[in-house]
């Protein structure tokens, strides 16, 4: 832990975006209007697979106020995070119900509305596959002929040529099958979980401008900037200076939706034609269902094997997540899965598969903890069977197996800041575990989870320190509701020695502010953290440098605080940063500091997606429920979760991160699933599609706990994505508790619970 006195760092500042969205004065991608705009609305397939045979705009290229219509055959350009392999539009075939297959701008929404009714489109039905383990069968039907040609955005992507599967992840340690003959006990299971829509509370929007010397222009509410024109800059085959993307000072709404293009790329489509016009589309809420991207659906297959006293031997695990049409972040997400996909556990002898899988349906990708709910609900659930089988306490059974400091994990890393124990000790205690009396039909449960972090990315920042002493933040991060703008400002304010309200963070604008990989995987405390505190500290020592000359001190003789640059000898010698700026330069004087952290890698570990993690999202859960056996009905009575901030930055924002992530898990765990008939989606809608409202969430104990790492910035590391992965098993291990069933498949819902019962009254 360090050590030194902070003022900001570690206090509940008030978030700096607080007093916009409580004035409604916060402005998102729906408030930007650009003079000369236009309004474009997208037309979707109603197939899941079928040939393109014609499509005719012409009626529609008539009609009074169009100002343009654009098919995929007008955009032949191919985009993708980690495979090329996704049109604009769709080209020659769809893949997906709600595919796009043209766009049309027009002056205002209902003549686009109008105008997508009078374009035709034929098509040929074809053969169609919508499960991920049917999908890799030979025999299914191609939803990519060509997958094995496909461009890769790193050479560890490892598509199946031939096939359905789009990138395989293996990690293997020791001999599998030698554990397994040594072992006492072996146990087999199958989980599977649905897909989950992301439901931000702002839908996908954009305004796209490309004017006739291709400068491409993109306003949106897109989660990583740079990453999204560095995806258009190679579609479109120009250079990356000839692509600007500004992200609107808000992003109602984020947990990994928001990222890649989504409106932005059928904007982008009727821009690329209808040249000279900004175009905006927004995105209905029935295309946030049926059009962008919502959680993998997964089916895990785990196979442990125990000796008699719980000691694991061995662990075999099959992991097939469906990714939809195109493979989006994909490969990313079943390489996630597939490195803590045997859980945070000491097993000497692993076999980990990870496929990630088309099928024809909408696409899957990034979403609060990718790949870390699909395998913790696998993982977590058998834990609490195998203590069960052999009589052995839960609690007990993790702390015996559960990494620290100093192991060796199954990627080949050394653990380092390794706090899930501790997070697990503090649940229990809070729970008072096996002390604590509970009632009739209610039950208690726990649930541990790890989730591998991007690495190795890297962040940029400028701190420029203005005349008057005010300092602005240059950062790319993306302030999507998760507190990051604050954060930032907390570490300048406390690096630099300013106040907190003198400092103020930029939005993001690939013009303006320095790369950033993404805001993603909780990588921002930890990345952009490093970035800023480095930014600081450079601005620092070049106002120390020159204030030297006006205090007649050497710089190592001098620090900030609170705005003034004074002797750390003699507190009562001081200048204010405005003063010290305007005797060395007069009324022009600024400096900027500048900091890029890229985390120092292993040899041999430099590659993109590389297994080696920075650090670990580590957290733990506990939960306490109530069956009505009666109506199938679980109630959560209470939610403890105690998850690894390394530093609280933020105290505050890292208990509501841990409140929010909790109540997602609530909703994965007991009621939502985007459901399908064939392709298409049935319940596109809130009022058929039942997420957790702020009336619904459980009570819950939220505890941040500081097991610092020795590279954060302050010790800090992540928090905010994955407070939702343990929720849903520790639901379930609660739920046999209290009356011995034992539910797979997620959700858990009133039905299955009765049916359960039934089953179990049965034997």
């Amino acid at each position: 832990m360090p050590t030194e006195q902070l003022d900001i760092v570690g206090t509940s500042s008030i978030r700096v975006d607080a007093r916009d969205k409580v004035m409604g004065k916060a402005i998102y991608i729906d408030d930007i209007q650009v003079p000369g705009m236009l309004h474009g609305k997208v037309l979707r397939s109603r197939y899941p697979h079928a040939r393109i045979v014609r499509i005719d705009t012409s009626r529609a290229e008539k009609l009074p106020g169009v100002l343009g219509v654009v098919t995929g055959a007008d955009v032949p350009f191919i985009h993708g995070e980690s495979l090329l392999d996704e049109p604009f539009l769709a080209r020659d075939k769809v893949r997906y119900t709600g595919e796009g297959v043209a766009v049309v701008a027009a002056v205002d929404v209902a003549t686009a509305e109008h105008a997508l009714e009078l374009i035709r489109v034929e098509y040929k039905e074809l053969p169609a596959v919508f499960d991920p383990v049917e999908a890799t069968e030979p025999g299914a039907p191609l939803i990519h002929e060509n997958v094995g040609t496909y461009t890769r955005a790193a050479s560890n992507i490892k598509p199946i040529p031939g096939t359905n599967i789009c990138n395989h992840f293996q990690l293997k340690t020791g001999d599998v099958e030698k554990g397994f003959a040594e072992s006492d006990y072996i146990f087999e299971d199958t989980f599977t979980t649905p897909m989950q829509a992301h439901c931000c509370i702002e839908t996908h929007g954009a305004i796209a401008l490309v004017d006739d010397e291709t400068n491409i222009t993109v306003w949106a509410n897109n989660d990583s900037p740079h990453r999204a024109r560095k995806e258009i800059a190679s579609a479109f085959k120009v250079p990356m200076t000839k692509v600007r993307v500004i992200i609107a000072p808000y992003v109602g709404g984020n947990f990994g939706g928001k990222g890649g293009l989504k409106a932005e790329a059928v904007a982008l489509a009727i821009a690329w034609k209808v040249r000279n016009r900004p175009i905006k589309i927004m995105y209905t809420r029935e295309e946030e269902f049926c059009s962008t991207i919502g959680r993998h659906p997964s089916v895990v297959r785990m196979k442990t094997g125990v000796k008699q006293d719980g000691t694991f031997v061995a662990r075999a695990v099959k992991i097939y997540l469906a990714t939809g049409a195109y493979a989006e972040k994909g490969p990313t997400v079943s390489t996630f899965a597939g490195i803590s996909g045997a859980g945070p556990y000491r097993i000497p002898n692993l076999s980990i598969d990870s496929y990630c899988v088309y099928t024809n349906r909408q696409l899957a990708g990034a979403f609060r903890g990718y790949g870390g709910p699909q395998t913790a609900w696998a993982y977590e659930s058998q834990m609490d069977i195998i203590a069960h089988k052999l009589g052995l306490d839960p609690v007990e059974l993790r702390l015996r197996q559960v990494y620290v400091d100093g192991d060796r994990h199954a990627n080949g890393q050394i653990l380092k800041s390794e706090g899930l124990r501790d997070c697990l000790v503090q649940v229990a205690e809070s729970m008072e575990w096996n002390s604590k009396p509970l009632g009739k039909n209610q039950g208690r449960g726990v649930a541990l989870m790890e989730r591998a972090i991007k690495t190795p990315f890297g962040s940029a920042a400028f701190v420029k320190v203005n005349e008057d002493g005010t300092v602005d933040v240059l950062s790319s991060t993306t302030e999507v509701g998760q507190g990051s703008a604050t954060i930032v400002c907390q570490i300048v304010a406390e690096e630099l020695g300013v106040p907190m309200a003198s400092v103020r963070k930029a939005a993001p604008d690939t013009a303006f502010t320095p790369y950033d990989a993404s805001t993603t995987s909780s990588r921002s405390t930890f990345h952009m953290g490093n970035a800023v505190k480095m930014a600081a500290a450079d601005a620092k020592q070049q106002l120390l440098a020159l204030a030297s000359k006006l205090l007649k001190a050497s710089p190592d003789d001098l620090t900030i605080t609170q705005g003034k640059v004074h002797v750390k000898a003699m507190p009562e010698r001081a200048l204010p940063i405005s003063k010290v700026l305007s005797e060395n330069y007069g009324a022009s004087g600024t400096v900027l500091g500048r900091g890029y952290y890229y985390p120092e890698m292993p040899e041999g570990e430099s590659n993109y997606f590389s297994r080696y993690m920075v650090f670990w999202l580590l957290g733990a859960q506990g939960a306490e429920v109530e069956v009505n056996r009666e109506t199938g009905e679980v109630k959560i009575l209470k939610i403890y979760a105690a998850h690894d901030a390394g530093k609280a930055i933020n105290p505050m924002t890292c208990l509501d991160q841990i409140r929010g992530g909790v109540t997602l898990g609530a909703g994965f765990a007991l009621s939502e699933n985007l459901m399908f008939k064939g392709g298409t989606v049935l319940n596109p809608s809130f009022l058929s599609y039942p997420v957790p409202s702020a009336l619904d969430a459980p009570e819950i104990e939220p505890m941040a706990v500081e097991y610092a790492h020795p590279d954060g910035p302050y010790g800090a590391k992540g928090i905010g994505e994955t407070t939702n992965v343990p929720t849903p098993p520790a639901i379930a291990n609660a739920i046999y508790n209290a009356v011995g069933i034992r539910i797979k498949d997620l959700p858990i819902t009133p039905d299955k619970v009765l049916a359960a019962l039934k089953r179990k009254d049965e034997r």
